[in-house]
């Protein structure tokens, strides 16, 4: 990756996080660690390799995001801010009655492709999209970001099965696997692994990444879009909470938002941070 995007992308997620931050604190209530951990490949997306229009943001040649992991929408609230579908002041209402930003997904805001939080139920409709556009003959590509607690709903290997099925190639699967969910550890709630070896049974093309090198994760969107007749899903390795010393790999910050000292500690480390990206 250009060393000077790299840079660009790594202030834009210090960026993106201090927006899920504002947006947790202010609602006193939300999903921070694992908003936290996708805010690099939501960065990524938004900023590197999605075609999206701010000023237009029902273009029907846009790619489309689905959030799958829709408890996860301060981060994609973030990002949507910081891309310009919104102004970053509407971060401050997350969650408040009347606001526009409520906690999951809504498609009547800007830049949101799909209501979404039932989980297992986003990457079907993305199944959906992309099948569409096979059928209409349209060039756009779909992504859809699934938990990896997700991935125990049985009807996210539905979907796998149908997008195998169909050949969607222009569908991509991003499978957070930060390790953790809303009871613990995922392997003692319910284990999903092998998750690699799953998916490529249900006729995937698997790539793994780390969530948090934008080298890495260029590198797995990149061999996405070399693959033909088969949809693609990276199974990206992350941290819950990630950037934020007190919340890395801690499971009771899964739906729990940060007090005044904890927001002003976690504000004081990502504005560290920034200023030594942006130095």
């Amino acid at each position: 990756m250009d060393a000077t995007l790299k840079k660009q992308l790594e202030v834009t997620a210090c960026k993106v996080r201090l927006g899920i931050l504002e947006g947790v604190f202010n609602a006193k209530s939300g999903h921070p660690g694992g908003s936290l951990s996708i805010a690099d490949v939501l960065t990524y997306l938004y900023f590197a390799k999605l075609n999206v229009y701010p000023d237009n943001p029902d273009e029907p040649t846009r790619d489309r995001l689905v959030l799958s992991k829709g408890h996860t929408a301060p981060a994609l609230y973030s990002t949507l801010a910081e891309k310009g579908f919104f102004p970053k002041e509407e971060l401050k209402s997350l969650r408040h009655i009347g606001a526009l930003l409520q906690g999951h997904p809504c498609i009547t805001i800007p830049g949101v492709d799909m209501s979404s939080g039932s989980l297992g139920q986003g990457v079907s409709v993305a199944c959906g999209m992309a099948l569409s556009a096979k059928i209409s003959g349209d060039t756009y590509k779909v992504y859809t970001i699934l938990g990896d607690g997700e991935i125990q709903e049985g009807q996210v290997w539905e979907a796998s099965m149908f997008a195998a099925h169909y050949k969607l190639d222009n569908l991509v699967m991003i499978v957070d696997n930060n390790g953790l969910q809303i009871d613990g550890k995922v392997e003692d709630v319910m284990s999903p692994y092998p998750i690699v070896d799953k998916f490529r049974a249900f006729g995937l093309h698997v790539v793994e990444a780390d969530a948090h090198d934008f080298d890495s994760l260029e590198k797995a969107f990149n061999e996405a879009e070399t693959v033909a007749g088969q949809p693609t899903v990276i199974v990206m390795k992350s941290v819950k909470g990630k950037g934020v010393s007190f919340m890395e790999n801690n499971v009771s910050w899964h739906g729990t938002a940060p007090n005044a000292e904890q927001y002003a500690q976690a504000k004081e480390e990502l504005e560290a941070r920034l200023k030594e990206l942006e130095g």
